[in-house]
């Protein structure tokens, strides 16, 4: 039997996925026939991988009391158009990015816009927070007002924000029965600045399938994102958690956690045939 075993190192928070290798298999195990996926399966996996990508973005370079905030439009000046809001948001962040940059600053932020069946346009950011960010996204947006202004705060590390930032009208139930959303969409478009490369993860190869994982020292695994199924295409099990660090590093600058940087390459580790792993 062979495992994989994928791990995302967020810094504070490591991410692990565990899953038989589908070209080995489980000794005694029948691989179950492959279905083809539904357009609602389509477009829940392609929610989850927006939603991790978000929540790692999140957790590696955004902080403790940077802004989280809503761009709203009066009712006369509402968009007529996705395409005439996503404008409006360019038009927000490019006066954002000059204003950063004069003072010596870098600009990186992550939004959805959104549109209620009653037709209220409105666009949800995250954005880096420096010294003059209150009077520079005052004077960027020139449709209405910047409302429900809060800081960051580090419960859970930023998981419901991804779900919350990344949600639309395809994948909305599930958030309304998670309490993530407080209100129906008919509209929605993700996006974020591109000055924000995501590691490669490392990939470690196990022989043996743990009945409970082991949490990392210094780490501990926090329960309610531990999930455990059978994959509907191999019908092979897997499992993802998530690990937080028992002393949090509260570093003032979440662009680099640990020694890599961001898109280099991490090595593969030797693996013991217990099922252990040499770092």
């Amino acid at each position: 039997m062979r495992i994989r075993r994928v791990t995302y190192d967020l810094g504070n928070v490591i991410e692990r996925q565990e899953y038989l290798d589908g070209r080995y298999g489980a000794p005694g195990e029948k691989r179950a026939k492959k279905k083809k996926a539904t357009p609602e399966e389509v477009e829940q996996v392609n929610q989850w991988t927006r939603e991790r990508k978000a929540r790692h973005r999140l957790r590696m370079y955004f902080k403790v009391n940077d802004y989280f905030f809503t761009l709203t439009y009066p009712k006369e000046e509402r968009p007529a158009d996705m395409k005439q809001a996503v404008k409006d948001f360019e038009d927000f962040y490019k006066y954002c990015k000059k204003e950063y940059r004069k003072r010596g600053e870098e600009l990186r932020w992550l939004r959805n816009i959104e549109c209620t069946p009653s037709g209220n346009w409105h666009v949800h950011v995250v954005l880096n927070r420096i010294q003059d960010t209150d009077l520079i996204i005052a004077a960027a947006w020139k449709h209405g007002k910047v409302r429900n202004k809060q800081l960051l705060y580090e419960k859970g590390e930023f998981r419901k924000l991804a779900q919350y930032i990344t949600k639309n009208e395809k994948t909305q139930k599930k958030y309304v029965e998670d309490g993530v959303l407080d209100h129906k969409i008919k509209e929605a478009s993700f996006s974020r600045s591109r000055n924000m490369p995501l590691p490669e993860p490392e990939t470690d190869i196990l022989y043996r399938w743990q009945k409970e994982p082991r949490p990392k020292k210094g780490y501990y695994i926090v329960k309610d994102t531990y999930f455990e199924g059978i994959n509907k295409a191999t019908g092979f099990p897997y499992r993802h958690y998530e690990m937080i660090r028992i002393r949090r590093t509260e570093d003032e600058d979440r662009t680099v956690h640990g020694s890599k940087l961001p898109g280099t390459n991490r090595k593969k580790r030797k693996v013991h045939r217990s099922g252990g792993v040499r770092d």
